[in-house]
């Protein structure tokens, strides 16, 4: 009966070993077909990097940014004239607050608005302009300005609300 008992077992684990023999090679064959599927991996030269890396359109968004250097001979265009930097911009930047008066922006033309600002000194206008001041940003929210250009767009705001 003890030999019975042995072969029993010794069979029993047989059977067991060569299905798990068979399951183990379903899975690896299995693995080995998903393999089959998978899309090589992208050449690494640079020039297919760079291509990759490329932006996917060439547009602006925003506005060009204004730099226009006011030469000395200019001043006088800019603090008043017909035309100049100081006009430029104002009609790019600036006008968006102050052409209608938006969050209390002092309205270009109105000496009732400005002379409560005008009081202050030119020097207080030009730190405000360019540094912001209660809601009005700094440089008009254009960062790309030059101190330069915002003192002439404060000269030109000025010397039309006077």
């Amino acid at each position: 009966m003890k030999k019975n008992t042995s072969s029993k077992f010794f069979v029993g684990s047989l059977v067991v070993f060569v299905v798990l023999y068979a399951v183990v090679q379903f899975v690896l064959s299995n693995m080995l077909a998903l393999g089959e599927n998978v899309t090589p991996p992208p050449s690494m030269d640079d020039d297919a990097i760079t291509e990759r890396i490329a932006p996917v359109a060439q547009e602006r968004v925003g506005e060009e940014p204004i730099v226009v250097a006011a030469a000395p001979a200019e001043s006088d265009a800019a603090a008043g004239g017909e035309s100049g930097p100081g006009m430029d911009v104002y009609n790019s930047v600036c006008m968006a607050c102050h052409a209608a008066g938006v969050l209390e922006a002092p309205k270009l033309g109105s000496a009732d608005d400005w002379a409560p600002r005008i009081e202050k000194g030119i020097d207080t206008l030009y730190d405000h302009a360019i540094n912001g001041f209660n809601m009005m940003p700094a440089k008009g929210g254009n960062g790309a300005l030059s101190d330069d250009d915002v003192k002439a767009a404060v000269d030109y705001m000025v010397a039309e609300s006077q």
